[in-house]
């Protein structure tokens, strides 16, 4: 722990980790949070969660082992189930919680899986906890991932549909592709797509007709969703075993029933949400253009957009030169990164506006200059 603290702590300038800088005022641009549509705060929202806490007076809080599953159509999980087309959608307590859960339910142990080397931190744990014969593939690689199938035999695909590091989007045709000639299952993380991309926020999966060719999808709901919990959308036979095999679901208490009614609010908002949607495509793409074209190797296909930063003491130099421009991105470093790899990432949301965009290109361009970055 003393090691710990000397290395991470300690030994910065502010006595506090990499992640934290200074603190933002309500005029920095900060581009920190994940909600995507700028729904914090939404006047339907709040309404039903005032009213939600006001019905639900005397909630039981139990694993969700204990919970009868509601047969009427009306409820979140099955009206999440319609718009993404999958059969049923079975609740946690969080993204991790979902891919962790779900993975320990499908995989007997030794079975092959095959994880893309930036997938979420959550799959991989997932995949150790199951005692899966782990193959990582190189990022977005598909011919590496052929050929470790070709080696290894049928398994389990996993991959993010947006990766939340540097904001790459996964080849899912590509992908699907594969799984269908080698006999093996796929599950996509939606977790930073799902409400941000596809017809009413269906996600992008379901934006490329791909929802019948996809075995399993997850989502964190802390994203777009604004909230927290975490979805899995699956077959019957999968949503019916979950919470009696996954130990997230049996040692766990389930989400209330005022929750469910405040992610029912949630999602009528983000059903509704294409103009904000597509604002926020302009926007992305605006900022990703400019910093290309300012010289950053920018990966991005996304609304998360991300600045190459390398080790821990450059990092910290250029996230106190942002922040000095009253700029805020959040700081990604080991084990978010692999050593030496940081980023500074921006997750842009449908209220940033032109001139905000304006002056970030700006202070990128002076900084680029300034600190001679390469």
């Amino acid at each position: 722990m003393d090691a710990h603290l000397e290395a991470d702590i300690y030994s910065r300038k502010n006595k506090k980790h990499l992640v934290l800088g200074k603190t933002p005022s309500d005029t920095s641009i900060t581009l920190q949070s994940n909600d995507y549509l700028a729904i914090t705060g939404h006047q339907h929202i709040r309404q039903k969660h005032l009213k939600a806490i006001t019905d639900h007076k005397h909630e039981v809080v139990m694993s969700a082992v204990f919970q009868h599953q509601a047969e009427s159509g009306d409820t979140f999980e099955e009206q999440l189930a319609a718009l993404t087309g999958f059969e049923k959608c079975v609740l946690s307590q969080s993204g991790w919680a979902a891919n962790v859960g779900l993975i320990q339910t499908l995989i007997p142990q030794g079975t092959p899986i095959y994880i893309d080397f930036f997938a979420h931190m959550s799959l991989w744990d997932g995949a150790k906890r199951a005692e899966g014969n782990i193959q990582t593939f190189l990022h977005n690689n598909m011919r590496h991932l052929e050929k470790q199938i070709k080696r290894e035999g049928p398994g389990l695909i996993m991959v993010d549909s947006v990766y939340s590091t540097i904001g790459t989007v996964a080849p899912l045709h590509d992908l699907v592709e594969i799984a269908n000639r080698y006999g093996c299952a796929l599950l996509v993380d939606e977790s930073h797509s799902l409400g941000t991309h596809g017809k009413n926020g269906a996600g992008l999966v379901a934006e490329l007709g791909l929802t019948d060719q996809v075995d399993f999808l997850t989502a964190s709901l802390a994203k777009a969703f604004a909230y927290r919990a975490g979805a899995i959308l699956c077959s019957k036979d999968v949503a019916k075993s979950f919470p009696f095999t996954a130990y997230p679901a049996i040692f766990s208490s389930a989400l209330l029933n005022h929750e469910l009614e405040i992610l029912k609010a949630t999602l009528d908002v983000i059903k509704d949400a294409d103009d904000k949607r597509s604002q926020l495509f302009i926007q992305s793409e605006k900022l990703r253009s400019g910093l290309v074209n300012l010289g950053y190797k920018i990966k991005s296909q996304s609304q998360i957009i991300a600045l190459e930063s390398g080790n821990d003491e450059d990092t910290e130099v250029i996230r106190d030169y942002l922040e000095s421009r009253d700029v805020f991105g959040s700081v990604f470093c080991s084990p978010a990164t692999p050593k030496n790899k940081n980023v500074i990432r921006f997750s842009l949301n449908s209220d940033v506006s032109d001139e905000q965009i304006s002056t970030l290109l700006t202070v990128c361009r002076e900084m680029r200059e300034e600190l001679s970055l390469k």
